[in-house]
């Protein structure tokens, strides 16, 4: 791992508390919200690059794998989150709202360092990587309208506004770059000079945009500091439920160790950058939202290396002894 990688949670907590004290001079807190949305399209831009669209293809190659972690992502998940937050977090309707749109989202970049880890099929992972992308694109909205909508009262026209803003421009903008500079630059220029450097990009606008979001809206944070703690006990079940599920259905299915773990882990890691993008322009008002969806991965990071560990440990007990079983 990267050092960016393993002290990420560190360096997401120290842009918090940058942005805390940050807003408490007037000046920032007044025109920090200005720079969030710039900061997230940037970010999101770096994501979709990476992304390799030409292979969306091969998603399907192995239908079953495909099939079974589309369903878990897609539909047994987000009954799954809606179910855990009207039982914990239904008193704190936006801390709701956040876990629903954290929990709908599978990752699109770093379930692939954890499978790798755990000694999972990473080429498997990797294969249903633009399939997941293209899902979340499309059915986040409708999450959001089918399950938010029971909770808050939700502008579509406002939500569609943000889905286009953060997420529609930088995709389009990344088929764009892909198609137009390997015809100036040459075929490879993007993936050994561009791709390289895009993780750190990617980061440093993740975290400027944080320390903009809470030096504009951490005020209530400041003010109810224990609010957040009622994450930890939903996001923990989630964790548990989703592994325990995808460990049953795996082996129901006779897949092997490497492609379990690797179902397992594109069911759990969630895509946090993408719907914090939706949530602090769909939801400027409602900064418990975005909140929960920054505090959401610095549970979820530690969980995900727990995981690995532990799948090596099932891995053992699989009777595996070679690299492959």
């Amino acid at each position: 791992m990267s050092s960016i990688e393993k002290y990420q949670s560190i360096f997401i907590l120290v842009s918090v508390a940058v942005g805390l004290v940050l807003g408490q001079s007037t000046l920032a807190r007044n025109y920090a919200d200005i720079f969030i949305v710039p900061f997230l399209m940037v970010m999101l831009l770096g994501i979709f690059l990476q992304v390799p669209l030409r292979q969306l293809g091969k998603s399907f190659q192995n239908w079953r794998f495909a099939g079974i972690s589309a369903v878990i992502n897609f539909i047994f998940n987000p009954m799954l989150a809606f179910t855990l937050g009207f039982l914990f977090l239904r008193d704190t309707p936006a801390l709701w709202i956040g876990f629903i749109m954290l929990m709908v989202t599978p990752c699109t970049d770093w379930y692939l360092l954890f499978t790798g880890i755990a000694r999972g099929n990473v080429p498997l992972s990797a294969s249903i990587l633009p399939m997941n992308l293209i899902l979340q694109l499309v059915l986040l909205p409708v999450y959001l309208l089918i399950f938010a909508g029971t909770i808050a009262t939700i502008d579509p026209y406002l939500l569609m506004q943000s889905v286009v803003l953060v997420l529609l421009i930088p995709f389009v903008a990344s088929l764009v770059t892909k198609a137009v500079v390997p015809g100036i630059k040459g075929e490879y220029w993007l993936e050994k000079k561009v791709f390289p450097k895009l993780d750190h990009v990617q980061f440093l606008f993740l975290n400027l945009a944080i320390v903009s979001m809470f030096a504009s809206q951490g005020e209530q944070l400041v003010q109810n500091p224990l609010i957040l703690l009622k994450l930890i006990t939903p996001v923990l079940l989630f964790f548990v439920i989703v592994f325990i599920a995808g460990q049953m259905v795996g082996r129901y299915l006779g897949f092997s160790y490497q492609d379990t773990a690797s179902l397992n882990l594109t069911t759990l890691a969630r895509n946090s950058p993408i719907v914090l993008a939706i949530a602090l322009t769909a939801f400027p008002q409602e900064p418990l939202i975005a909140l929960a969806l920054v505090i959401g991965p610095l549970i979820e990071l530690p969980l995900l290396g727990i995981i690995a560990h532990t799948l090596l440990w099932v891995r053992n007990g699989w009777g595996c002894e070679d690299e492959i079983c």
